[in-house]
């Protein structure tokens, strides 16, 4: 077993500011809008996506896990990829981008988790990763005749997450006896390649979201709209961090619109977020994911309004509300990433209207401008 596997990661790599694919399995992508040239979300484009992003040194790959879409006209995430499968496929395909899987913990068991995170790491030597989501869309779960416990559904999540991590770390088979599983002969084989276990991504914008990370994971997604936000969500997470004795890395979401000229960008992110944006897709979203989050007494504003919506240019952000809006040239956006870097961030996960489209652009003209200021190594 590489006991250095872990380390070579490329989500643990040199670059001073980290970038990851999002959402890429899923049509629309991170789109909430009706305009017909947005993503479609099939294997070959995906693939072909896939494999540009890892020859030019983009660390990581981030899939999201949907069973139902967002309704609306455009049902953006009605179409998707089951992530672990999608995961196993990439890893055969590609050579250096670490590979996330999201898992579900109310519909996955610690066990089978366990033996398909493990097997991506052995189909990938030793590139995969977990983004652990304890769940909050009941209608989605519906369809699996799961109820989540929303009260509770951290607390569910930090046990999964400890049969899972016990199994991977290898030894003797364990019984279990918790308050949300009860397991006899707990094990699995092979175990990962990395060890002790492959890295865990989560996002939790609420305290005990946050709570949860600071004892599971070793990346945190915080969403960020802009970037005067950053200082205090930093300070709340290094207070998370500082009970448990540990230090995580936080990363946001981003979308980005790259064009030669400041105008291009900007009146063709005007055209799919605002007069195309799924209005109705938006509100199910809003209204399921709520504009509060937390519990009473403890409850903070999830961040909705980015600049061009709080400036009074747009009224909908059909890029996806809570993402990061990256719009400009690829001075614009290079400079934009370095500035998010200065906040402290660890990096960022982007996404386009069509990634195959788009990403050879911003891998030719906005990777080498980070290289330039620092941010990155050459891919």
């Amino acid at each position: 077993m590489d006991q250095d596997a872990r380390a070579r990661n490329p989500l643990f790599g040199p670059n001073k500011f980290k970038l990851g694919i999002f959402s890429a399995n899923c049509d629309g992508g991170l789109t909430m809008s009706r305009a017909p040239e947005r993503w479609k979300a099939d294997w070959d484009d995906i693939a072909a996506m896939s494999q540009i992003a890892d020859a030019a040194g983009i660390e990581f790959i981030l899939p999201v896990a949907k069973w139902r879409g967002y309704q609306g006209d455009a049902n953006i995430y009605g179409r998707s990829l089951e992530t672990l499968t999608h995961g196993a496929a990439l890893a055969a395909i590609t050579k250096r981008i670490a590979i996330f899987s999201t898992v579900h913990v109310p519909i996955v068991t610690p066990a089978f988790g366990a033996k398909a995170i493990a097997t991506i790491d052995h189909v990938s030597h030793g590139r995969a990763g977990l983004n652990i989501v304890c769940g909050w869309n009941q209608a989605e779960f519906d369809l699996h005749g799961v109820t989540i416990q929303q009260d509770k559904r951290y607390q569910h999540g930090l046990e999964w997450f400890r049969i899972w991590s016990k199994m991977l770390a290898g030894g003797p088979e364990f019984d279990w006896d918790g308050e949300f599983f009860k397991l006899k002969n707990c094990h699995t084989n092979p175990v990962s390649v990395q060890r002790p276990w492959p890295p865990v991504m989560s996002a939790g914008f609420s305290p005990a979201g946050r709570d949860f990370a600071s004892q599971a994971a070793d990346v945190l997604f915080l969403n960020v709209t802009e970037l005067a936000q950053v200082p205090a969500l930093l300070e709340d997470v290094r207070q998370h961090m500082a009970r448990h004795q540990r230090q995580i890395n936080v990363f946001t979401m981003g979308h980005v619109v790259c064009r030669p000229t400041r105008r291009e960008a900007e009146e063709f992110f005007h055209y799919f977020a605002e007069e195309m944006a799924d209005t109705a897709g938006q509100a199910y979203y809003r209204s399921n994911r709520g504009a509060m989050v937390g519990t009473p007494g403890q409850q903070i504003a999830r961040p909705f309004e980015n600049r061009f919506t709080r400036e009074g240019r747009f009224k909908f952000d059909g890029a996806y509300p809570g993402s990061y809006p990256f719009v400009g040239t690829p001075d614009d956006i290079a400079d934009e990433m370095a500035r998010m870097s200065a906040t402290g961030l660890a990096g960022c996960t982007i996404a386009f209207l069509d990634y195959l489209k788009e990403i050879p652009y911003f891998v030719q003209e906005v990777l080498p401008r980070l290289e330039k200021l620092g941010l990155r190594q050459p891919g």
